[in-house]
């Protein structure tokens, strides 16, 4: 009987190829409800790390796109991967591609199981479980708000529209945060959009758009968004918000993406400069370093066990080990 058992458990990923080692770009990192590692690389496609071995899927292996900008997981286990080009759900056997349905009455609803997605800061995406909509936020005067005609971001392959998702978040209580390009931030509680109209949070004077990528909550109830100069207070009847300055430092004014752990202090990564720690008083640098050299961080996660993982842009995945991160390697 035991042999027959490992027979379907190796079927079950005859998908993919082998790998020896994670590529240097690894954006993402996920881990799913088995306790197994899944790695989003830019461009290469997306390592499943098992326990027993490194595997590697892309386009061949029916991937809609080897570039992975998130990883979920549903109730049922299934995976689901944002790319530029789409959403593929793995079953544990094979890819699907989600196909979205443009919804005329724009079908917007805060249910617990449902996924979002705003893919490669394209457009803006609720998953039930059986139909993808697509979502529009609704529009702003961001001229009046930001005293310039706001535009979007013209990289290649990204929706140059103000309103591009960059990123999503759910906060404590249930509801739901959209950060964008340069529109600024919602928060949709299920009946009701709130938005932060803040320069900080748009094209900035010298025309440089940080993109709010990152909204997270710390102990004391603030909300900070990719940001390090501004922190928000959501009044009590949730129409509206207070804004308090955070802290006056040159070195230090957006982060790019952030985690609130589970005593409530939040960690944030720069692109060059480091993860910063604020503990709901003090902020701290933690340098990663590879040899004299910036690691540049892209994301930040934290795995059931409460250990914390960077993605980075030139040098793989480092994991924490006590005060520090450290390179992970796969053991040989």
């Amino acid at each position: 009987m035991k042999t027959e058992h490992k027979q379907t458990e190796t079927k079950t990923l005859e998908i993919g190829k082998t790998a020896s080692e994670l590529d240097n770009q690894i954006w993402k990192i996920f881990q799913d409800s088995k306790g197994k590692y899944w790695f989003g690389s830019n461009g290469k496609g997306i390592y499943y790390l098992d326990g027993k071995g490194l595997k590697l899927f892309t386009t061949i292996d029916g991937l809609v796109n080897n570039t992975i900008r998130g990883i979920q997981e549903d109730n049922n286990g299934n995976i689901y991967i944002e790319t530029p080009e789409g959403i593929s759900k793995f079953d544990g056997k094979q890819f699907t591609t989600l196909k979205p349905i443009k919804s005329s009455n724009n079908q917007w609803k805060l249910e617990t199981n449902d996924l979002w997605f705003g893919y490669n800061a394209y457009d803006l995406y609720r998953y039930d479980g059986d139909s993808l909509f697509e979502l529009k936020l609704p529009l702003q005067d961001l001229k009046k708000a930001f005293g310039i005609e706001t535009e979007g971001v013209p990289f290649k392959g990204l929706n140059n529209t103000a309103y591009a998702v960059f990123g999503v978040n759910k906060d404590k209580g249930g509801n739901i945060w959209f950060g964008t390009a340069t529109a600024g931030a919602f928060r949709y509680d299920g009946n009701s959009f709130l938005w932060f109209g803040e320069k900080e949070l748009s094209t900035l004077p010298d025309g440089r758009v940080p993109g709010v990528r990152s909204m997270i909550q710390d102990k004391n109830g603030y909300f900070w968004l990719s940001n390090f100069i501004s922190k928000y207070k959501i009044e009590p009847n949730n129409l509206q918000y207070e804004k308090i300055k955070v802290i006056e430092n040159k070195e230090l004014k957006y982060f790019n993406s952030g985690i609130t752990d589970e005593d409530g202090n939040l960690w944030m990564t720069t692109y060059g400069n480091g993860v910063w720690k604020y503990d709901g008083k003090m902020l701290t640098k933690i340098e990663v370093k590879k040899g004299t050299e910036n690691v540049l961080l892209v994301s930040i996660y934290q795995d059931k066990k409460g250990t914390i993982w960077l993605g980075t842009d030139n040098d793989g995945v480092y994991k924490q080990n006590g005060g520090k991160f450290e390179k992970f390697n796969l053991e040989k």
